[in-house]
This record gives structure tokens, C-alpha cells and sequence, in this order.
């Protein structure tokens, strides 16, 4: 394990500039992996596919180290990259969808995912469901909020919208939230 640099008074961040690409990421890593990891899974609905996203953000983190001009905006550059991998993962995961189903015969009977019963298992399964079936930026935008706990601006970055469009999306999100949970049985 590699040994961290000396901290001084100041924010922990403000040490990562010094850091070599193997010391920042390995810090980053230890501190924040569960939450994207976490976050990844609000998005995509499949834990193995989040870690590999959440992998991904940070073997390009490591790769780009060295281009990345300020340092204390690393955990703004994975969690984009997470949401970015998400995205794709999930369009992926569309066109493999519309192809199996293309090719399946219509009286063939459907199997129940796996995320299903993953998320059977959850405490608060009516709003996970509820959220799940948001449109992906309102999701996004909820999540980022809710669960991240991110500010308007770091949501913005994060999903490359401007902050008007992070209040719209949350709004409308939180309105189809309501909605959605009012109806439910």
C-alpha cells in the first residue's frame, strides 16, 4: 500500500495537488468509491455494471492525471465520468435489448431481470421504482441532488447541462415523483 504524503492544516484536498497520479487516485479511491459506486447504481439498476463504470472513471482519472489542471476538481471529473459511463452503459444496454427483442418470437415468455429482485430487497422500494422509471436526465437530476447531495453547480457540471436545465429536470422530476407516489396503492 502506498503511504500518504504528509497533510498539512489545510483542506485534505488541497494536499492531492502534490500527489503523484497513483497517491491521488488510490486517496480518491479509498474515499469515495462506495458513494459513485452507489450513485451508479441509482442510475443503471445493476451493481456489476456500476463498479465497472465507477472502475473506468477511475483508471481515466489515473490516465489523465497529469492533464488535470486543478486537482481539488478531481471528484467532479469521476463523478462525471460516472454519470457519462452510466449513459452509456445504458444506451448500450437499449440497443442490446431492442435487438433481443427483434429476434425473440412474441410468444416466447420473458424472464424477470435481475435488477428486479435486487431491488425488491430495498427498503423503500416504491420510490427506488418511482425514480426508475423518471426519464434518465430527471433521474439524474434527482439523484445528483437527493442522493449526492450535490450543489446545483456541481450537478451541472456533472451532467453538462447549465443549472437552469438542473432545476427544470429536478423539478419535473420531483413533480412525476409526486405523482407517481400519490397513485400508488
Amino acid at each position: 500500500m502506498l503511504a500518504e504524503p504528509a497533510r498539512d492544516a489545510g483542506p485534505a484536498r488541497d494536499v492531492v495537488r502534490d500527489w503523484s497520479a497513483d497517491d491521488a487516485v488510490t486517496a480518491l479511491f479509498s474515499a469515495h468509491y462506495r458513494g459513485l459506486v452507489r450513485l451508479a447504481v441509482l442510475l443503471l439498476h445493476d451493481e456489476p455494471a456500476a463498479e465497472d463504470v465507477v472502475q473506468d472513471a477511475y483508471v481515466g482519472l489515473h490516465r489523465r492525471w497529469w492533464r488535470l489542471r486543478d486537482a481539488d476538481k478531481a471528484l467532479g471529473y469521476l463523478r462525471t465520468s460516472v454519470v457519462n459511463g452510466a449513459r452509456s452503459a445504458l444506451r448500450r444496454r437499449g440497443v442490446a435489448d431492442r435487438f433481443v427483442a427483434a429476434r425473440r418470437p412474441d410468444d416466447e415468455p420473458t424472464v424477470a431481470s435481475a435488477e428486479s429482485g435486487a431491488l425488491a430487497l430495498l427498503r423503500h422500494r416504491e420510490v427506488l421504482e418511482a425514480v426508475r422509471r423518471l426519464p434518465a436526465r430527471q433521474r439524474e437530476a434527482i439523484v445528483l441532488r437527493y442522493y449526492g447531495e450535490l450543489s446545483e453547480a456541481e450537478i451541472a457540471d456533472a451532467m453538462g447541462v447549465s443549472k437552469g436545465s438542473v432545476k427544470s429536470h429536478a423539478s419535473r422530476g420531483m413533480a412525476a415523483l409526486r405523482e407517481s407516489l400519490e397513485q400508488a396503492p
